[in-house]
């Protein structure tokens, strides 16, 4: 069996046997040995700068592979400065297990109660209690993390790391389930943000054959139906496409699935705040709008008023406790998206579907949505000028210049629904949306998360000047790991939401406004390449780049124009 091993290393290396491989963190004391366990046995890790930012690249990267991450932490302060990420991670239910050492004495500087800390976030606290179970605590952990979809603490007490235990394999059967887990599983399915198609992964929840025979009779009477599809059916387009083209659904997703319905002529991109006009009025006009794998909350409904008065609603979700939780329902119907979807396809009568499709697929709204159904098809006067570029005119040219073959991370702000919007993506896995917690400043670690998980596309980093600043430590990380990622930067010197919320009722504004900053500058000291843009012809230099070695990797820093808001934060102050 070979030399004992202390317990931090057996956790270590139980876990990367099952599986784990993207492992994120910032070193210290209480997590050197069980990091340095999971590198020997095949994980990969990746050094953060800042314990924020790793907690953010583990749920981005769990996000994207399909796969359980893991967060390496120290105890006490290391944990407490992961926890706006982890936080983000438990609200969004990403299956990422947190490793942090704990000190349980408490003379200790860092003792705190790690595991009301957890639990304050949404997280699972567990821990490793003695060497002789912690090889089954660890398989514990890791299966509740994938198999739940949830943010697992697992806890290593500083005493109980440093006893030894004899070298075992996991327990055959839990090894071999929790290998199978940790492996992962189709992207829509990995993933569920809370309430959006939240259970486990794996295991299709069939829905009940009463809930299938009334979603028939539903969709069979509709005659402007559609669908909106969350995180939880990011892994059933061909299904959902089927049944629509039987029913004559129109399709929309949240904005976490966003892409997923790329390249359907019915496509309408996102419902919620971020919807276009087109889009607005077509959703408004549905008599019946199913949410397959999605909360329909506030933001996806854009506080309620794109359900028509009218309009019968069905929520289908894996997890009960999701169905009815921020709108009332018509009907609910506890399954898995795809197997919900293949039932009442087969269930359809055709002549059902066949009136409907006559209804509402008429090739006029085809030709429509192929006109109107993106941003940057919306007509707008450019505000551009006095040193400053319109967001619009400045992310249409990114959109045009950028390849197709893309993966988005954007940050929170008042800026953040022009990249989220205007800057296209190729599919579901094209966007990643860290927002459940709706901090700012993960944006940058989410596109060092995302880029990892998918190395073949080109990582966008969509940020403003309070995200930037926030997390500009991680800029060396970026340049560390050699990622060719172009950053954007959408400065507006200001915390511009509290300006634009604030602002219109005569509150000073001075709190919320800063200086200008040469973000180039402080990109170039972190190795970057840069551009700072107020014009379009200033965005030569990003083509340049684009047409180089790409061994560095660029930040663009826009100056954008600031005197509205943005549409979709008009859109928000309505709810306040």
């Amino acid at each position: 069996m070979g030399d004992p091993v202390n317990v931090a290393e057996a956790v270590g290396r139980t876990l990367a046997v099952l599986g784990v491989r993207g492992v994120f963190g910032v070193v210290g004391s209480g997590n050197f040995h069980v990091t340095n366990a999971l590198v020997a046995h095949g994980a990969r890790f990746v050094a953060a700068r800042h314990e924020g930012g790793a907690a953010t690249m583990a749920d981005a990267y769990a996000r994207v592979s399909g796969t359980v991450a893991v967060l390496s932490v120290h105890q006490g302060p290391g944990l407490t400065n992961a926890m706006t990420g982890v936080a983000e991670a438990a609200k969004s239910r990403t299956p990422l297990v947190v490793l942090a050492g704990e000190a349980t004495d408490v003379r200790s500087n860092f003792h705190i109660d790690q595991d009301a800390l957890a639990r304050a976030v949404g997280a699972v606290p567990m821990r490793i209690s003695s060497a002789a179970d912690a090889v089954e605590e660890t398989v514990a952990a890791l299966r509740t993390a994938r198999r739940e979809r949830r943010t697992v603490l697992l806890n290593l007490p500083l005493d109980v790391q440093a006893t030894t235990v004899e070298p075992q394999p996991a327990p055959a059967d839990a090894a071999d389930r929790a290998a199978r887990e940790a492996a992962g599983t189709p992207q829509g399915e990995a993933e569920a943000a809370s309430g959006e198609g939240s259970g486990a992964p794996g295991e299709a929840v069939v829905p009940g054959e009463a809930d299938v025979a009334r979603l028939v009779r539903l969709l069979a009477g509709a005659r402007r139906p559609v669908f909106v599809a969350g995180r939880g059916a990011r892994h059933a387009r061909h299904e959902l496409e089927e049944l629509a083209a039987r029913t004559g659904a129109l399709l929309a997703t949240s904005a976490v699935a966003r892409g997923l319905f790329r390249g359907s002529p019915w496509d309408l991109d996102v419902s919620g705040g971020f919807a276009t006009p087109l889009a607005a009025e077509l959703i408004r006009d549905a008599d019946l709008v199913v949410g397959w794998g999605c909360a329909l909350n506030m933001w996806t409904t854009r506080h309620g008023t794109l359900i028509g008065e009218r309009a019968a609603v069905v929520q289908v979700d894996v997890d009960e406790r999701a169905i009815g939780a921020h709108r009332q329902v018509a009907l609910g119907v506890v399954g898995d998206t795809a197997a919900t979807a293949r039932a009442v396809t087969a269930a359809l009568r055709p002549a059902g579907g066949a009136v409907a499709r006559r209804d509402r697929r008429a090739p006029e709204l085809a030709r429509r949505i192929r006109a109107e159904g993106r941003w940057r098809d919306v007509p707008y006067a450019d505000e551009s000028g006095g040193g400053r570029i319109d967001p619009r005119t400045l992310t249409i040219a990114l959109d045009d210049l950028l390849p197709v073959e893309r993966i988005v991370a954007v940050d929170s702000g008042n800026f953040m629904g022009y990249p989220s919007m205007f800057l296209d993506v190729p599919d579901e896995q094209g966007f990643c949306f860290t927002q459940a917690f709706q901090s700012i400043g993960l944006g940058l670690a989410t596109a060092i998360g995302a880029a990892l998980a998918r190395p073949d596309r080109l990582p966008v980093a969509a940020l403003g000047d309070g995200g930037a600043l926030m997390s500009a430590a991680e800029l060396e990380t970026v340049v560390r790991l050699g990622l060719p990622m172009v950053v954007v930067v959408y400065d507006d010197e200001a915390y511009g939401a509290e300006v634009h919320h604030f602002g219109p009722h005569g509150h000073s504004l001075d709190l919320v406004r800063f200086p200008p900053a040469d973000l180039a500058a402080v990109a170039r000291g972190h190795g970057f390449d840069a551009v700072t843009v107020t014009h379009p012809s200033e965005l030569a230099g990003v083509a340049a780049w684009l047409n180089g070695p790409r061994d560095r990797p660029l930040l663009v820093h826009a100056k954008v124009t600031r005197d509205h808001p943005s549409w979709w934060l008009e859109e928000a102050f309505k709810g306040h």
